[in-house]
């Protein structure tokens, strides 16, 4: 009988699949700026995927890769494209797969630090180091997760907690006043998906209305706490956005944390898009009220260029997340020691896959002055872009640019033009925007959040949007002179 495991590699496989891997990364890296930005999905090739049953003697490596680059790749979306920007969804950092290849390998499961004491270090020194990022001292922690909208579920189940001091035996079956959270109307859904899984219910999620800038108005908050609680409901939870959604305005967290001190609520930043351009000099005293907050959610994933997934809850008072998540097992039970953190006791998952290294190894090799620089360049390119935008007659811009969000439209024409005009830069692969809504309005949106786009993409964008609404201006007036 062979020695070789049934589920491992042999020698001559092990080559084999490091040598495809190899090639496939050096081909992708060289062929991102020629790639289609969405593919022309091949229907026949996706239905066979979803019909072909697994066989029963496997394909080998060389099939493995022959089937990703003839079925996978055609398929999928060039996410790192320089001017794929519809989303807060930047390219991974050039380490990225390689750390991600050793996670896999070594396949540490980060709940107690006895099966993952060098990942458990790890992520507490990730999370640290996040921390001090917004001025959290030594008391406060975190967990990282899979993404902004988990963390901000985690941070209202936390705050709940904390608020509620028998919720875990007895939950909202009580006869309690209704709690109420409140955010922003440019709010990200994560919010009112959090308060429908928790049982709050979205009934009991107010909507503030935002100013010209599109900021959440503390005045409309402060009189929506008042009414509240003449109503007989309880106040506890005010959400605000260090980098909104769309236009990527930024609340006024200072005057916001001072409302929740003096009403004693919980106060939740969704920092999932803005929180990390603290990295930037020239942000970082307009996030310096974040240190007031209980509780930031982030996304590594976004501005730190990890690949998916990798979000992140930061706490104040790491003991609240405990308190919420900590459940006793004598079988998961191990000594205690100062250096190693149990995760499983800071977050609801028990198997949890080894993310920090992916951060932390971006973060050694790159060092941390790399991303900042990478931050601004998405700064730069997004000022530079409003600039061109203006100086464009048949463009305006919908919002302030605040970060890296830039909310634009062409002069008279309706939802419908946008529309097509979307889908007309995507269908000769000129770009991938987004569509924005804003105070009524329709328009498009670029959002900068990658760190392979340059002034030329920029350039070529708005000189396309220019020459399209040009056309498309012409078009309009000759059918107006035959009416």
């Amino acid at each position: 009988m062979s020695d070789q495991p049934i589920l491992g590699l042999d020698r001559a496989e092990r080559e084999t699949a490091g040598r495809l891997l190899t090639r496939f990364f050096e081909d992708y890296e060289r062929s991102i700026p020629e790639r289609p930005l969405v593919p022309e999905v091949d229907r026949d090739v996706l239905t066979g995927l979803l019909a072909t049953p697994f066989p029963d003697k496997g394909l080998g490596v060389e099939g493995l890769f022959q089937e990703i680059d003839q079925k996978i790749l055609p398929n999928s979306t060039t996410v790192a494209h320089p001017r794929f920007l519809a989303y807060v969804l930047g390219p991974p950092n050039g380490i990225a797969p390689y750390a991600e290849a050793i996670a896999a390998t070594i396949n540490q499961n980060c709940n107690f630090w006895q099966l993952s004491p060098a990942a458990s270090v790890v992520e507490r020194s990730v999370i640290t180091w996040l921390g001090g990022l917004f001025g959290y001292d030594e008391r406060a922690g975190g967990i990282l997760t899979g993404g902004g909208s988990i963390a901000t579920l985690n941070a209202l189940t936390t705050a709940l907690h904390a608020r509620r001091p028998g919720f875990r035996e007895q939950g909202l079956q009580t006869p309690a006043p209704r709690l109420v959270v409140y955010t922003s109307a440019e709010a990200h859904r994560c919010v009112d998906k959090a308060a429908a899984l928790l049982g709050i219910g979205t009934d009991n999620v107010r909507h503030i209305p935002t100013d010209g800038r599109y900021r959440m108005r503390v005045e409309a908050l402060e009189a929506a706490i008042r009414a509240d609680r003449a109503a007989g409901r309880e106040p506890f939870c005010v959400v605000a956005t260090p980098g909104t959604v769309t236009s990527g305005s930024i609340d006024p967290i200072g005057d916001i944390a001072d409302v929740c001190e003096r009403e004693e609520l919980w106060l939740h930043l969704d920092g999932a898009y803005g929180a990390l351009f603290v990295l930037s000099e020239r942000k970082r005293e307009e996030f310096g009220a974040c240190a007031r907050a209980d509780s930031i959610a982030l996304d590594p994933h976004k501005l730190l260029f990890t690949p998916l997934e990798a979000g992140c809850l930061l706490v104040r008072d790491r003991g609240l997340l405990a308190k919420a998540y900590a459940f006793s097992a004598s079988y998961l039970t191990v000594e205690e020691d100062p250096l190693m953190l149990d995760y499983m006791d800071y977050g609801p998952q028990l198997s949890r896959s080894f993310k920090a290294l992916k951060v932390w190894s971006a973060l050694r090799t790159f060092g941390v002055d790399a991303f900042r620089q990478a931050v601004d360049h998405t700064l730069d390119l997004a000022r530079y872009m409003a600039d061109l935008i203006e100086a464009t007659p048949w463009l305006e811009l919908m919002a302030p640019v605040s970060l890296t969000a830039v909310c634009f439209r062409i002069k008279g024409a309706s939802e419908a033009d946008h529309t097509a005009v979307l889908a007309e830069l995507i269908g000769e692969g000129t770009a991938l925007l987004g569509p924005a809504h804003l105070d009524g309005r329709r328009g498009m949106r670029a959002c900068v959040t990658n760190y392979r786009t340059t002034r030329g993409d920029i350039e070529l964008i708005v000189g396309r949007l220019s020459a399209i609404a040009r056309r498309r201006g012409a078009v309009a007036r000759t059918s107006d002179e035959v009416l």
